[in-house]
């Protein structure tokens, strides 16, 4: 079973950081504007993300069978102090090594999708502005109760002449 969780870790550490790949290349194709190129990444990023999720699910049935065979874990149990319940010290040292490595990579993936949520924003609001232009639209220096703009278009035609 410990030895479950030694793989299961250690595939998840390596899966976010193939998550935090994804990220560099997705923030690259956003600020290039290359749709193609993030059509494809977003496709790549769900199917990862698929993955952590299947291991994520794996590993707390892990955790929840080892918890079980040992009364003194409880929920506020820290996982450094878990792992120490590990059969053997080599395994205690891995099982440390591999959750400080994937804790590494998940911050740094959160990291990752906070900046590049910041910038599709950007970006949408950079098409948003440029589609307003082109149709005449103009936004009104109030904003709406919902607390948006207010846009209006100018009629450019008269369709009904």
């Amino acid at each position: 079973m410990w030895q479950n969780l030694i793989e299961t870790l250690d595939k998840l550490g390596e899966v976010y950081g193939k998550l935090v790949n994804i990220g560099e290349r997705k923030r690259s194709a956003l600020v290039g504007i290359d749709m193609n190129g993030l059509s494809k990444i977003l496709d790549e990023e769900q199917l990862v993300t698929a993955k952590i999720q299947k291991l994520e699910q794996k590993r707390v049935e892990i955790l929840r069978d080892l918890s079980q065979s040992d009364k003194s874990v409880t929920a506020s149990t820290r996982p450094k102090d878990f792992y120490r319940n590990a059969p053997t010290l080599a395994a205690t040292k891995k099982l440390i090594e591999l959750h400080d490595r994937l804790s590494r990579n998940v911050d740094r993936a959160l990291t990752i999708r906070n900046n590049n949520q910041v910038l599709a924003q950007c970006a949408l609001d950079a098409v948003q502005g440029r589609l307003n232009r082109l149709s005449g639209a103009a936004v009104e220096p109030t904003y709406s109760g919902k607390g948006a703009g207010i846009v209006t278009h100018q009629k450019n035609f008269d369709f009904k002449a």
